[in-house]
């Protein structure tokens, strides 16, 4: 870890107490030391602000709280703490500021308020205590703080003051309703902002965010190969929260996942647009209110609660054993965001409830039969990690228990009034019961905290994603320990989970280029209306349909079926003939039969293969977005070639053990490997590996070859964002 020479004052009151209080690391009393010196030394404003850039529910909050203790021992007087637009948000805030700085406050050191509380008559007295304000950003509290500075109380505009703009990013305006109106609010309230920031006489300025690509909109650009190369927002400074062991976001979810021998592999459960249909609203030709765990149209939902309820059955089971105090559970359904739709899905989980009681009271041969289909599927991953196993009899006693005893609870949260009214003394939604199934929209992403999160059923329309969307949404992300995400589990559909991987994958690659330091920009590029590719605006990209291009990155249709044999065997074997007739023209084969063919030849190879295959629902490949690519990867070459490696008599099967998709046609083992050959060769040339399977019928295939095509990037390329889709 590097050193700095510090200039500040370490042992006052408010740093002292928060160390003792919150037992910091040695990693994030350098980032607090760090940024405070930053703020002391450096000039800052809203425009070149200071930068805390952290990952969704990481740490962030707990960091800038440490950063405000030692702002006030190093002469700041106020903290203005600026907050995302929800009351709920508000009152979780000064519900942490009153515990975090409760020592502080009691030995009147201190004080907290809400700038829409402030009273009208504090005393000198008062307001020469360190203050904490607390204003959403919003134009009546703007209006609120502005007249606190300049009219009420005209001393403290002389004082020495610190704004923390949490949550700062282009979260705040929604693409979802009115995003015109959204934008001119916006502008309002940071013009508002910059008025106030220009006429107090000493302060700072911090941004607090988790999306690296909020610093990539108002961009410096440059040409690089006629290409426009983005590079984030220079703040003033950038601090880096330390990521704690205990962290748990996309790398679980979207990386990690992909290993069969890690409890991530289990976390992902498909489900069907069938299913989000079935949840919109009351509707009995589709949803019967009798005996609902026998409907298929229930199937998915049936299996989510059921496993949400034996998950945590399990868990403090082993709680027990261990002599450890048993925890509280929660699960989320977020699909709609309507209120009618939050009733019915309320309504639909009761009776989902009230079946499984009834079952269970009668010792019902299909309650056992859920029980043990959910315990075989959570003890699977339950046995990755090192823990205590309870025997299927044990978890049939614990979950009948929470039945019959009522030991879950379900909540509908979609107004300002409901989180309010569900919030604890520490500003999360409380946990009444052992296991608590909140229902709600929009409400629920707002930077609530939801504590032992092990449910997530989500279903919010893909269409509408943008960057702060899948984020925010993703309250699984966190602290979490490893034995509660083996009973965890992530329900929404194929395309969703698609979209959510694709800007996981956008937003590491932009983490990781802005950590490198700002000379490593990002290129964003797109294909105009004649067909070309072109530089792309950040601003404009809409998040759904994007692709994060980076070296050696594998690019693959996953989810079909082949063609009938009737249809597709001439064609199957007119691209076998046309690779021969390549190889043989070819300007250069290596050893290991990797040969160049133009990119012209290998589209319309790729354009046969793309009839022989039909995607399943939740799926596809997009051939359109395929040549882009193509295109993109090989625009720099003086030459537009593709390198090509064949591999024959391949004998994968469709759907692996857990039901999913093949997704791995390529190998990287031996020499000859095709994987390990496309990395040794795609170094200024992109690889398209042509892999023919036998597709056999015992392997879940028609009995008939077919070729299955992946993509490798090439090693010598910018990490690259290409947008199929911008925002009109």
């Amino acid at each position: 870890m590097k050193t700095t020479q510090l200039s500040l004052e370490t042992k006052g009151i408010f740093y002292n107490f928060l160390k003792g209080k919150n037992n910091y690391g040695n990693e994030y009393l350098y980032c607090i030391e760090n940024t405070v010196e930053n703020l002391v030394q450096q000039q800052t404003s809203a425009n070149k602000p200071g930068m805390l850039l952290g990952k969704i529910q990481s740490g962030k909050t707990r960091t800038f709280l440490g950063i405000m203790g030692l702002a006030y021992d190093n002469g700041y007087d106020v903290v203005i703490i600026l907050t995302k637009g929800t009351k709920a948000l508000v009152k979780q805030t000064i519900a942490r500021l009153n515990q975090e700085f409760d020592g502080m406050i009691v030995r009147d050191k201190m004080r907290v308020y809400d700038i829409m509380s402030l009273p009208s008559n504090l005393s000198k007295w008062e307001l020469n205590k360190k203050l904490a304000i607390v204003v959403k950003k919003e134009t009546r509290n703007m209006d609120r703080i502005s007249d606190a500075l300049f009219e009420t109380y005209p001393n403290l505009k002389n004082k020495n003051i610190l704004f923390i703009d949490d949550e700062a990013d282009f979260a705040s305006v929604s693409y979802e309703n009115n995003s015109e109106k959204n934008i001119i609010e916006m502008k309002v309230i940071a013009s508002k902002l910059d008025n106030i920031r220009a006429n107090v006489s000493k302060g700072s300025f911090l941004q607090v965010t988790a999306t690296p690509y909020s610093l990539y909109l108002q961009p410096e650009e440059r040409e690089i190969n006629d290409f426009l190369k983005f590079e984030p927002v220079r703040p003033a400074f950038t601090e880096l929260v330390p990521i704690h062991d205990k962290y748990v976001g996309g790398d679980l979810y979207f990386d990690e996942s992909k290993n069969e021998d890690s409890p991530a592999y289990y976390l992902y459960r498909e489900i069907t647009d069938n299913d989000l249909d079935v949840m919109k609203k009351m509707d009995l030709r589709r949803v019967r209110k009798v005996n609902l765990l026998t409907q298929n149209n229930l199937y998915n939902l049936n299996q989510a609660v059921i496993n949400f309820i034996v998950g945590s059955c399990i868990r403090r089971w082993q709680q027990r054993y261990l002599n450890e105090d048993e925890e509280k559970y929660s699960m989320v359904v977020h699909t709609e965001r309507g209120k009618g739709a939050h009733d019915w899905q309320q309504q639909l989980i009761k009776l989902i409830l009230e079946d499984l009681v009834k079952l269970a009271e009668e010792k019902n041969d299909l309650f056992i039969e859920w029980i043990e289909q959910s315990y075989s599927h959570l003890m699977k991953s339950v046995r990755l990690v090192q823990t205590p196993e309870p025997s299927f009899y044990e978890v049939l006693r614990e979950v009948n228990d929470a039945l019959i005893q009522e030991m879950i609870v379900v909540s509908t949260v979609n107004s300002d009034k409901d989180v309010e009214e569900l919030l604890d003394s520490n500003g999360q939604l409380q946990l009444r019961t052992p296991m608590n199934i909140f229902i709600g929209g929009q409400i629920l992403d707002r930077g609530v905290t939801i504590g032992n999160l092990t449910g997530f059923f989500y279903g919010r329309n893909p269409k509408s994603f943008q960057q702060d969307t899948v984020l925010q949404h993703s309250r699984m992300y966190g602290a979490r320990s490893m034995e509660d995400i083996a009973v965890t589990r992530f329900y929404t559909t194929r395309k969703i989970y698609n979209i959510m991987e694709r800007i996981h994958e956008f937003d590491t690659e932009l983490r990781e280029a802005f950590e490198k330091g700002h000379n490593q920009g990002v290129v964003f590029v797109q294909k105009d209306t004649s067909n070309k590719i072109v530089p792309c605006s950040p601003n404009k990209i809409l998040l759904s349909n994007l692709v994060t291009l980076k070296p050696h990155k594998r690019i693959l249709p996953v989810g079909f079926q082949s063609g009938y044999k009737s249809y597709i065997s001439k064609k199957v074997e007119m691209v076998s003939k046309v690779i021969q007739e390549l190889k043989q023209f070819s300007p250069q084969v290596m050893d290991d039969d990797a040969f160049l063919a133009p990119v012209s030849k290998v589209k319309k190879i790729l354009s046969v293969i793309h009839e022989t295959l039909v995607m399943e629902d939740g799926y596809e490949w997009d051939l359109d977005e395929y040549f882009s690519i193509l295109d993109y990867l090989t625009l720099d070459s003086k030459e537009n070639f593709v390198w090509i490696i064949v591999r024959e008599g391949r004998n994968i099967t469709r759907i692996d053990s857990e039901g999913r998709f093949e997704n791995s046609p390529d190998t990287p083992k031996g020499e000859k490997g095709e994987l390990k050959v496309a990395r040794k060769v795609a170094i200024d040339h992109p690889a398209v590996m042509l892999l023919k399977q036998n597709g056999d019928a015992d392997k879940g295939w028609r009995d008939t070859p077919f070729w299955w095509p992946v993509m490798l990037a090439q090693s010598n390329i910018e990490t690259t964002i290409y947008a199929k889709e911008t925002i009109k």
